[in-house]
């Protein structure tokens, strides 16, 4: 049985083969020169190594798996579970600026949902957090050939961007992987670059700016004067001889952004520093060359007849004019010339079967500042640039403002262009605040200068004049200045707020101050002031308007109304600049100011007329006279008063009814000089002084129906009358009167039993009694061909059931039934049909619910409570019966009645199963059925468990079934493994089927026990049966041989596994009869009806 692949926890898994090279390749390489540099280790640490390597053949090359352990190996003989990849991606060229995709494709017919994928940019960077404006990852889902494609896109490729890169996909235990290298090329010029291990920007994933280079954690605030170039410092050897607690401050000085990986690096070579048995001296633990160097690997051998082989992560290299292979006695050495970022990576030899490693990091030069910043002096306004040049085209270069960062955008005043070298600062509309020391950084380098700021000298080319404008017409002033700057407009000393009517306007030199719609309120006296000078131009503004009289707050015709015995202030507001005087006249009357009933007031914006205690006769005409120095106005108003309507006349009451009643009532005789608009009705007790209204909504009518009232007390009414000015007095109340009515007739009269001498009839109370009650029942009847009734009960009855006495055999007979209370008797409720005075036997019959026509199930514990229902008259006689016998009533509760019999079992047990008989018998008609009742427990555990076999990481058991199986069918195993040292149990298998198991997956070197747990439909056995013996697993496996198995007859006899069982049908209703049958080949199902 294959084993799943196992993936180390640091292992960088092994990319996929690449093709073959021509053979050109084997005799290429040349010996390099004497003087050629070596290059130092820098500070970093080697990774763990690949696993492909090269054999030499014959003098050829060819490419061939070197595992580089146990796990490996496991991994290459299960190559058919873990190759997941259809289609990998393959390694490709692009020009700076431009986009490249890669794409991977897995088979998805195997996989019950969708595989993990991971890329990743040399040996440590999950690209997954760098997506953004430079790094798209997407994933589609072809359904019809079920496959995933998975893509990388690069967009705007930079030179830095080159390397090795590694896609991996996962999907439980299965893993594959492989690598590929991105080159980048120069489309124009010499792009400069920034060491990616130290200016990669660590930010969050899906920002814009994933996956930018970022030189503000490289770029330190130093003085203007060019520094020193510093000696190179090998960080690798200062972190393996630091302390622990000085790792930090190391990381932060020589700006490392990737401490944690290094360290671990370090832990792993200080693991691999063992002495060799191949290697007389190994590879440092990493080289360090700038960009287009050449770098210089060498190893010492123990044994000079060893054969080298050069790998670059993973993928073997072969000799060709970038890499020189050359043999000086027991030294091996490899030279890679023009080195370029794709050459950034992990490099190893293989002597033998051992290898040791190495890191070859690429580092750009630094970019410096060729031409410096100068200082510059503008005024406000003007368009201002700084400009210096640096070594290389298109570099990354960061502006400051005295010492903090300028980050140009859509938002900032400040703009960044870039021609090649040179750099330019550019700041549109420079005002005092742009006054600062600016300063542009660079790798390699920085330079500062101060921009000056100040004023022009200020002319007042056009000055504010005085206006005077019309109410409501546009106010404009306007001025012009030599500069174009902003300023601010005042009013009287404050400052002028924008509206929806006055905007300020500024245009270039020229500033405007508009307001539409003039007010009164807007005279006054305007200034405007520049900004930033101390200079001012004031104008004067005043506004005129002729009188008007604002009428609309009255109605279309002027009309005011007043009510009778008020106080009449009518307030009518007027207009005008100046003031109008107003005058007051009715007819040829003036009326004029002080203290009489009927006088005016005057106020700025108002003239009012008042008149106390209005009376009838002030109705009429009052004109209303304006006139200022700009002109009249003239208006007149119509004054009326009116007064309550009259109360109605008393309502009379025409008819009355259970509760309610029909009142009648006559229109006031004085409606109040105004229209009746409705009515309010109002009710009481005759006993109470509360009255209660009934209608919210005015009556329109002379008429109303009060209702809701209680039948037996006696009420009284009376009308309010309602006009536009209010409510009237109320009339006097009508005469008392009381509503009382019948109950209704009773309902659902039936036939309870009919013998050869009575009639039991019973009927249900009526729906609606009423106030009055219900004094009891009349029970009529009169012999079919007669219609003369006959009482039945002398007295009245409360009973709803009454047995009618003394009839002869074989009469039919017609019964009614009518209910009594004060009001009288009801009408009468009819049987509908004649009733034969004859007892009727009724053959018994057993209704079993359809639940229970299948066996019923109960756990152990658990109440049973059946309840069968049944017909028969007269009463039927009931038996139960257990497996035939009689029942025991000390165990099983046997409750019956009329209609219905109960078998209740508090406590269920097992002994309790079984089929239970019914028979229900009414004189000499018999009727039967049977219930089966099946009470269930949890099994036993397994009788025997077995190891059978042990063989590499698997373990084959058997077992027995239960000797107590819970009295239902064993429905499965869960089996557990436990290892020997910690004794835990783990669950392997649920709900198995068989008796015999394969245990796979186990770790090799541990000794496990096993234990099987049995399961029905009630759930686990309490217990499980452990194994006596143990199972280990050993370390230094066999080899394996896969026994040969004959072909298994898989021919079966049919057999029921589940057999048909009794079913009951109902006429009118579908009906299903289910079996199980078990057979090889599949059987022939006949039908027999």
């Amino acid at each position: 049985m294959p084993e799943p692949t196992k993936k180390e926890e640091n292992e960088v898994p092994a990319p996929a083969p690449p093709p073959e090279e021509p053979s050109k390749e084997k005799e290429a390489g040349t010996t390099p020169a004497k003087d050629e540099e070596e290059v130092s280790p820098p500070s970093a640490l080697p990774p763990g190594l690949g696993s492909r390597a090269l054999e030499r053949k014959d003098s050829d090359w060819t490419l061939v798996e070197t595992p580089p352990g146990e796990e490996q190996a496991k991994q290459n003989a299960n190559s058919q579970l873990s190759i997941l990849f259809i289609e990998k991606p393959q390694g490709g060229t692009v020009k700076v600026g431009e986009d490249i995709t890669f794409i991977a494709k897995v088979k998805a017919e195997d996989l019950l949902r969708k595989p993990t994928i991971k890329w990743f940019k040399g040996k440590w960077m999950d690209l997954a957090s760098k997506a953004g404006k430079h790094l798209q990852l997407k994933e589609t889902f072809e359904r019809h050939s079920r496959v995933y494609t998975f893509e990388m896109q690069i967009i705007k490729a930079k030179d830095n961007f080159a390397g090795n890169y590694r896609c991996e996909v996962t999907y439980k235990d299965k893993f594959d992987s492989c690598s590929f290298d991105l080159e980048v090329h120069e489309s124009t010029g010499t792009t400069p670059n920034i060491d990616i291990r130290s200016a990669f920007k660590r930010s969050g994933e899906g920002q814009e700016d994933a996956g930018e280079l970022d030189f503000s954690g490289l770029l330190k605030r130093r003085e203007v004067k060019q520094q020193e170039e510093e000696p190179q410092v090998d960080v690798w050897e200062l972190l393996k001889n630091a302390k622990p607690s000085e790792y930090e401050k190391i990381a932060f000085q020589y700006g490392i952004t990737d401490l944690r990986g290094m360290l671990k690096r370090l832990k792993r070579m200080r693991r691999e520093e063992k002495k060799s048995a191949a290697f007389a001296k190994i590879l440092d633990p990493a080289y360090q060359v700038d960009k287009g160097g050449r770098v210089r690997f060498v190893v010492e051998l123990a044994d000079p007849k060893l054969e080298v082989k050069w790998y670059k992560n993973g993928q073997e290299i072969r000799p060709s004019t970038k890499y020189i292979f050359e043999h000086k006695g027991c030294q091996r050495i490899l030279f890679i010339n023009n080195c370029q970022m794709t050459d950034d990576s992990e490099y190893y030899v293989t002597a033998g079967d051992e290898k040791c490693s190495t890191e070859l990091f690429v580092r750009e030069p630094p970019i410096m500042v060729t031409k410096q910043l100068e200082d510059t002096t503008a005024y406000c306004g003007e368009r201002v640039e700084l400009e210096c040049e640096v070594s290389e085209d298109d570099a990354n270069v960061k502006w400051f403002k005295n010492g903090e960062e300028i980050i140009p955008g859509p938002k900032s005043r400040y703009r960044i262009r870039v021609e090649g070298k040179k750099h330019i600062l550019i700041i549109e509309g420079a005002t005092k605040a742009d006054a600062a020391e600016y300063s542009v950084m660079t790798t390699g380098g920085q330079s500062s200068a101060k921009l000056s700021v100040d004023l022009k000298p200020l002319k007042i080319l056009t000055p504010l004049t005085d206006q005077t404008v019309n109410l409501g017409k546009e106010i404009c002033l306007k001025c012009e200045i030599s500069e174009n700057i902003p300023g601010k407009w005042t009013k009287n000393g404050l400052p002028v707020q924008e509206s929806d009517r006055l905007k300020v306007v500024h245009k270039g030199r020229i500033h405007k101050l508009v307001i539409a719609n003039a007010l009164t309120e807007d005279e006054g006296d305007y200034v405007f002031a520049p900004d930033a000078y101390n200079v001012t131009l004031p104008a004067k503004v005043h506004v005129i308007d002729p009188p008007k009289i604002i009428l609309d707050g009255l109605d279309a015709d002027n009309t005011v109304t007043v009510i009778a015995g008020n106080k009449l202030r009518l307030e009518i507001p007027i207009s005008g600049e100046p003031p109008p005087k107003a005058m007051w006249s009715r007819g040829d009357k003036a009326i004029m100011e002080g203290s009489g009933r009927i006088r005016t007031e005057s106020y700025p914006d108002s003239s009012t007329l008042v008149i106390d205690i209005a009376e009838r006769d002030d109705s009429g005409v009052y004109h209303i006279n304006l006139k200022n120095e700009a002109g009249e106005a003239h208006a007149s108003i119509k004054v009326k008063v009116v007064d309550f309507p009259d109360p109605p006349v008393a309502p009379t009451v025409t008819e009355v009814g259970d509760d309610w009643c029909i009142m009648n009532w006559e229109p006031p005789a004085y409606d109040g000089g105004s229209p009746i608009l409705g009515y309010f009705i109002e009710r009481k007790k005759k006993q109470s002084s509360r009255w209660m209204r009934l209608n919210f909504d005015l009556c329109k009518e002379t008429t109303f129906e009060p209702k809701k009232m209680i039948e037996g007390v006696a009420y009284e009414v009376r009308i309010f009358a309602v006009n536009a000015i209010g409510i009237s007095k109320p009339s006097m109340p009508s005469r008392p009167f009381v509503p009382l009515a019948v109950t209704s007739p009773p309902t659902l009269l039936t036939v309870d039993s009919v013998t050869d001498t009575t009639v039991t009839m019973r009927w249900r109370p009526p729906d609606h009694i009423g106030a009055a009650g219900l004094d009891g029942y009349v029970l009529e009847y009169c012999f079919e061909g007669t219609e003369d009734w006959i009482v039945a009960n002398k007295d009245l009855i409360d009973k709803t059931k009454f047995t009618i006495t003394g009839l002869p055999t074989d009469a039919k007979i017609f019964v009614r039934v009518k209910a009594v209370n004060a009001a009288g008797a009801s009408e009468p409720k009819y049987y509908s049909q004649p009733i034969l005075v004859k007892e009727i036997i009724e053959p018994p019959k057993i209704r079993i619910p359809r639940h229970l026509k299948q066996t019923y199930i109960r756990r152990v514990g658990e109440a049973v409570n059946l309840v069968i229902p049944f017909q028969g008259k007269p009463r039927p006689e009931l038996t139960w019966k257990k497996d035939g016998a009689e029942i025991d009533k000390n165990q099983i509760n046997i409750r019956n009645s009329e209609t219905d019999t109960i078998i209740f079992i508090r406590k269920a047990e097992r002994s309790h199963s079984g089929k239970y008989d019914l028979q229900v018998k009414v004189d000499k008609f018999v009727e039967t059925a049977s219930i089966d009742i099946q009470i269930i427990d949890r099994p036993g555990p397994p009788q025997i468990v077995k190891i059978e076999d042990v063989w590499g990481e698997n373990v084959a058991l058997t077992w027995t079934p239960p000797k107590d199986d819970g009295n239902a069918a064993i429905t499965g195993y869960t089996i557990q493994k436990a290892d020997k040292k910690s004794m835990e149990w783990f669950t392997v298998i649920e709900h198995y089927h068989r008796t015999s198991a394969t245990i796979t997956e186990l770790v090799i070197g541990n000794e496990y026990y096993f234990r099987v747990f049995s399961e029905n439909m009630c759930g686990l056995s309490e217990d499980a049966t452990m194994t006596k013996e143990s199972a280990v697993i050993a370390r230094d496996g066999k080899i394996y041989k896969n026994p040969v198995y004959e072909d298994f007859d898989f021919s079966e006899a049919p057999m029921f596994t589940q057999p048909l069982v009794n079913t009951y049908a109902i006429a009118g209703y579908n009906a299903t009869l289910n079996c199980s049958v078990r057979g090889n080949p599949k059987s022939l199902h006949n039908k027999d009806f």
